[in-house]
């Protein structure tokens, strides 16, 4: 019996903002490396899930939504970041709301065709659905005169229908061996994800009233036997903001610290002591320079 060929490869996970692209990308891969809210633009950079399965190895590029919105750098760089993921990569997955397709849709699909790489459709959260008897007729629909590799409705939050999207995606993968280690998650370092774990606190806790004017630089990250201690910086574009994020005697400041720590210690496997400021720098994000700065690179 001829055991099947081991493949690899890179695949771009598209579609517009607050689908569950990172969500679904987590799932895959079996750990949290990429943030995940209920806001939409949450992802704000390219990343790379690892994930690794007996029969190969999928590297997941998990990307900021595309957005027709492009009124300050920050969208304009969300967009930039979402169409470069399509360079190099073997297949891209095409997320969209189950029962639901808008413009930015069908933004997204064109932007894929133009990158010439096949495509598979998820229709991600399906467990939302009350009448799944629409499910089938909405598939059919987005499917005509648009050409999918697959179509595959899941959850991934409940991580219902991975296994036969997995099965469909790695077919489309080129024959080699693991180019990741197996204990291998993403190429992202802890100092990077340390970053988007406190940001993750501020888009959840804060996404209402400021959704968009945080961002967060780490300025220390030591290791201290199996201590790390780590500084992040959480930059906002007003002083009634940072009011905001500080909360009265400092109790929201104290809640997205302790919160964020709390996620890097089961995600490092370490102890974790972790210093948090608010500093203001005016409109850092319409600021090409000051993005740069704070680690928004092209």
């Amino acid at each position: 019996m001829n055991t099947p060929a081991h493949r690899a490869g890179h695949v771009a996970v598209i579609g517009r903002p607050n689908v569950g692209k990172s969500t679904l990308v987590n799932a895959l891969v079996g750990a949290k490396v990429s943030i995940t809210s209920d806001r939409p633009q949450t992802t704000r950079h390219q990343l790379l899930g690892i994930a690794t399965f007996p029969e190969g190895q999928l590297l997941l590029v998990d990307t900021p939504g595309i957005h027709r919105e492009q009124k300050r750098a920050m969208n304009r760089w969300m967009n930039r970041a979402a169409r470069g993921a399509l360079e190099g990569v073997d297949a891209a997955i095409l997320v969209v709301r189950a029962g639901q397709w808008d413009d930015e849709d069908s933004l997204a699909y064109d932007a894929l065709k133009k990158g010439g790489v096949p495509v598979v459709l998820v229709a991600n959260q399906v467990d939302r659905i009350k009448d799944k008897t629409t499910l089938l007729p909405f598939l059919a629909k987005v499917s005509d005169g648009r050409d999918f590799a697959a179509v595959h409705p899941i959850s991934a939050l409940r991580r219902k229908g991975l296994e036969p999207l997995v099965k469909d995606v790695l077919a489309l993968m080129p024959e080699q061996p693991a180019l990741y280690g197996e204990d291998e998650i993403t190429d992202k370092s802890q100092r990077f994800l340390a970053g988007e774990m406190v940001r993750e606190q501020l888009m959840r806790q804060l996404g209402e009233e400021l959704p968009y004017a945080t961002t967060v630089e780490i300025e220390k990250f030591e290791v201290d036997g199996n201590l790390l201690r780590i500084g992040a910086v959480i930059w906002v574009e007003r002083d009634g903001q940072k009011a905001i994020v500080i909360g009265k005697g400092g109790e929201r400041l104290r809640e997205i610290g302790a919160k964020a720590r709390q996620q890097m210690e089961r995600l490092f496997g370490s102890k974790v002591f972790l210093e948090t400021w608010v500093r203001v720098r005016e409109g850092w994000s319409d600021d090409e320079a000051a993005l740069r700065a704070f680690g928004y690179h092209d």
